[in-house]
């Protein structure tokens, strides 16, 4: 019969293992937990005190990390990446239907897929002003002549 504390170190091991193929400091701290529940086994304590150890100590750890990780991780600031070109105004230069699915428009040089805030139909040639960002496509909506949005009026 396996002893119980060789369950707890193969447990640890899985998890330290496995948080070296995961991102994030997520794993590693249930491995901690679980090898302290092994050296417990291994002072015989019972399941319970075993058990015990392992969530308190797997949450404590994580809590803490996560405490530390938000003090040292820096917000992305607005205006980098995708989200840099809110605002930005550009042309059609395909159909904008959220209905099918179509729709390209070009934003300082690059193109972009497309979809319209107010799920209108938006012909090729408009010019159109992105209102957010979701995923890979760019929320847009049109401007009107004059230099009104729709949602001006």
């Amino acid at each position: 019969m396996i002893q119980v504390w060789w369950m707890w170190m193969a447990l640890a091991a899985a998890f330290i293992i496995g948080e070296i193929f995961t991102p994030g400091f997520f794993l590693l701290w249930f491995g901690i937990g679980a090898a302290v529940a092994s050296i417990l086994a291994i002072l015989e304590l019972g399941m319970g005190w075993q058990w015990g150890a392992f969530l308190v100590i797997a949450s404590v750890l994580f809590v803490i990390s996560r405490r530390f990780a938000e003090r040292f991780t820096k917000k992305q600031p607005s205006g980098v990446g995708a989200d840099r070109f809110v605002g930005e105004k550009g042309m059609v230069l395909e159909e904008i239907n959220n209905i099918k699915s179509t729709g390209l428009v070009r934003i300082r040089g690059d193109d972009w897929r497309a979809d319209s805030d107010m799920d209108e139909i938006i012909p090729l040639g408009k010019k159109i002003e992105v209102v957010k960002v979701i995923g890979t496509r760019l929320v847009v909506k049109i401007i009107r002549e004059g230099g009104q949005d729709d949602n001006a009026r």
